[in-house]
């Protein structure tokens, strides 16, 4: 996002670099709070804003609004009903990500493409776990939901062993798959991942327990990470679903300058996920390279 951004509202959009500031909320929210009211006192005129936290919007939202700052939020969705509030009260707020229950569709759909449908053994149902992300998150709450709802509306029975949340990180995941396939071993016939960052975890303890993707397991997550696409490629990665990083970065610039330009914003501007399997993982590879 921050590269991507920064290089179309300079070389497309032609700002300077040096009206752009960019900070790092090392997911940590009271330390990107703080960024976001230093930006306030410096005089920003707009803020694009991933925050680290969905559930911190209003408080976000209502800084920006008394500055007169208007705000894009990418990435991490408020909830349905500050969406709202920003339509009754006027206030310049904008959402620019994709539909987080299509990535867990397609999460679902990348299991059901498998040769037995996700029942590695046979006996009629799919038994997986869950690696949530925030639960508070309604990309994680989507994608937790429509990634098994996918399989029961095609019909396929399925088993939830565990669902966990594993806040978005690597080792967290890792020791989450570790811990679920000692206390389930050959059970465990798919894990979900809300993002890649967790999938990876998750493939360092499947490989430790002598697992093979493919074989006797399925591993899906979310982002299209380079490593996991290596991974997808490699075939120890059943699928990813790309979060694709290009049209929200230019829609929130876009949307960003339309705030600049007195044209105003919808409330909610979507863009579409794609969904990554080794069919077309080289594909996105180059792309994201």
């Amino acid at each position: 996002y921050r590269n991507e951004l920064q290089k179309y509202l300079v070389d497309e959009l032609g700002l300077k670099a040096e009206n752009i500031s960019i900070m790092d909320g090392k997911n940590d929210q009271s330390e990107q709070m703080n960024q976001i009211r230093n930006f306030v006192t410096q005089g920003f005129d707009v803020m694009i804003v991933n925050l680290v936290q969905a559930s911190s919007e209003p408080d976000v939202t209502n800084i920006c609004n008394e500055a007169g700052i208007p705000v894009v939020y990418i990435n991490r969705e408020p909830d349905e009903a500050e969406e709202q509030r920003w339509e009754s009260e006027g206030i310049n707020a904008t959402y620019v990500g994709c539909d987080a229950r299509q990535s867990g569709t397609y999460q679902g759909e990348e299991i059901l493409e498998t040769e037995n449908k996700g029942d590695i053994n046979g006996d009629g149902k799919v038994s997986y776990i869950m690696v949530q992300g925030d639960p508070e998150n309604v990309d994680a709450q989507y994608r937790t939901e429509f990634s098994v709802k996918a399989l029961t509306d095609a019909g396929v029975e399925v088993e939830e062993l565990l669902k966990q949340r594993g806040d978005w990180d690597q080792a967290k995941a890792q020791q989450i798959a570790q811990d679920a396939l000692t206390q389930y071993g050959d059970k465990i016939e798919v894990i979900f991942c809300n993002n890649d960052a967790m999938a990876l975890g998750a493939l360092q303890a499947i490989e430790s327990a002598g697992r093979t993707v493919g074989e006797d397991i399925y591993l899906v997550g979310v982002d299209a990470l380079s490593e996991a696409l290596e991974d997808v490629l490699a075939g120890t990665m059943t699928g990813t679903v790309f979060n694709d990083h290009f049209s929200q970065s230019h829609s929130a610039a876009d949307a960003a300058i339309n705030y600049l330009s007195g044209a105003g914003n919808e409330h909610y501007i979507g863009c579409d996920y794609v969904k990554v399997t080794k069919d077309n993982a080289q594909e996105i590879l180059d792309m994201v390279k």
